[in-house]
């Protein structure tokens, strides 16, 4: 390990067989934060940790939360937020970016395809059964065209840096990303907080995301409509992701709304106001599939709107996402993402996939089972961190619990190697110091009728637990805010 000489990094410890971010290999500062090292350097420890106070206040009087389930419980918490942001150079950027992109245009060209001529799997690219038995295939929605013929409006794709330099893809989450909120309000808390960091960078804006976003939607507005109408569909006050929900509504300047706010009359939507029905043309749904739509999935959702489905089969109204997206999130798709981008686009990808073994294929099943220790075991449709078993983590009986789980149900798990994830100097309130902690990123892609964009600065996600590789919100992560440089 070895120690870096500056007032608030004085006892930070650097393992150089991690990847860090703020370190060349001969463990000199990496030009690109030579600066805002320098810049934070100048802090004690005690001003420090008055910055972190002051940021955990403007989180808490903004109500910058999310909820936690436990087994017997529901938590809700402040979002923890690491004030020395990550820097993310141009050219890196636009490899990120390039990439995140190509995913996303190919994804939609498949979700496309599964829905109605089904070419990539009667050509054997990807197998029939491996759709037919995804537990997010909908098939209410073959043959249904979607309004702009997108599906997947808003797409996260979560990306790490490897020890060797390279970017990898862990997953794609595409029914319904979240975390956008976070970043936004992590630029803010950080200009709160430390202010005078940013004249000594150009970094590209954040904060433009929700017009963007508006504008995007608007146009995969339906047929015969001018002026879309649009709103946010939410679950309710009680869902972890409620302040993003009631964020990004207040922020794109558009409503709000419940399932029992709305209501459906000769296929098309209303919206209950005061002045009467207004017809709603766009709605970027924070709801499930399943509970959409009683009178089309579960009959006894409370959630969802009477006859929703019928009138989006009509084309009267867009859902973003589109239902039945949930199909290219799963985990056992993923291994199928350079045949896909390959046969849709006619490209090579831009961003590699982390080697993945789905147990549903006999050989492979086989070699998980033999090698759990050395492998990070993954349920193909969760979401959040859950269910996940890094295998050099688990004792003895918990190995051969997976291992007996994994058996019994082959076509719900995959597999990867332990990937190191890259680093970052991380404040750690317990030891009020910074320490090395993994981190991730998760970028936004949106896609519209003619336009697309990516978020420049996505969701740098981190684990806060020393040794920790498991980055999630709900797993005790937090975030930092993300720059990305202006050339």
């Amino acid at each position: 390990m070895e120690n870096i000489e500056s007032q608030i990094f004085s006892s930070y410890q650097r393992n150089p067989q991690l990847l860090d971010e703020l370190h060349e290999k001969d463990g000199s500062i990496k030009k690109v934060y030579q600066t805002l090292f320098e810049l934070y350097g100048q802090h004690s420890i005690q001003d420090y940790v008055n910055l972190n106070n002051k940021a955990k206040a403007s989180f808490f009087n903004q109500g910058i939360t999310f909820q936690v389930y436990g087994d017997n419980t529901v938590q809700e918490k402040i979002f923890p937020f690491d004030l020395f942001p990550r820097i993310i150079d141009p050219q890196e950027w636009e490899v990120i970016e390039k990439g995140s992109l190509q995913r996303s245009r190919a994804l939609n060209l498949f979700l496309w395809d599964i829905y109605h001529d089904k070419r990539i799997l009667k050509e054997g690219i990807v197998p029939l059964d491996l759709i037919s038995t995804s537990a997010n295939y909908l098939d209410q929605m073959v043959g249904v065209d979607p309004p702009g013929g997108i599906y997947n409006h808003i797409s996260g794709t979560d990306v790490i840096k490897h020890t060797d330099g390279q970017y990898y893809v862990l997953e794609d989450n595409i029914r319904c990303p979240s975390g956008v909120s976070y970043v936004i309000c992590n630029r803010t808390a950080l200009k709160r907080a430390l202010f005078g960091v940013f004249n000594h960078y150009k970094t590209f804006t954040v904060t433009d995301y929700a017009e963007n976003l508006l504008e995007l939607l608007e146009s995969t507005k339906p047929k015969g409509v001018d002026v879309p109408t649009c709103v946010v569909i939410t679950p309710g006050m009680f869902n972890s992701a409620f302040y993003e929900h009631s964020y990004l509504a207040k922020t794109m300047g558009v409503e709000l709304v419940e399932g029992r706010d709305l209501f459906v009359e000769n296929d098309f939507v209303y919206m209950k106001t005061i002045k009467g029905p207004e017809r709603v043309d766009v709605i970027y749904r924070r709801v499930d599939d399943l509970f959409l739509d009683p009178l089309e999935f579960k009959a006894d959702s409370s959630l969802g709107v009477p006859g929703l489905f019928s009138a989006y089969k009509k084309g009267n109204v867009t859902l973003a996402n589109a239902p039945g997206t949930g199909v290219a999130d799963d985990k056992a798709v993923y291994t199928y993402m350079p045949e896909i981008i390959k046969y849709y686009l006619k490209e090579e990808p831009i961003l590699n996939n982390v080697h993945t073994y789905h147990c549903s294929r006999p050989k492979e099943l086989e070699y998980v089972l033999e090698n759990i220790r050395t492998l990070v075991i993954k349920p193909v449709d969760e979401a959040g961190g859950y269910g996940i078993s890094i295998g050099n983590k688990l004792t003895d009986e918990q190995v051969d619990a997976v291992r007996k789980e994994v058996r019994q149900n082959p076509r719900k798990y995959v597999a990867q190697p332990i990937m190191s994830l890259s680093v970052h100097p991380t404040y750690i309130d317990e030891t009020q110091s910074f320490e090395q902690r993994h981190v991730d990123l998760r970028t936004f892609t949106v896609l519209g009728r003619d336009k697309q964009f990516v978020l420049k600065g996505g969701l740098t996600r981190v684990a806060l637990k020393k040794g920790n590789l498991i980055v999630n919100s709900s797993q005790g992560g937090g975030s930092k805010d993300t720059w990305v440089l202006k050339i």
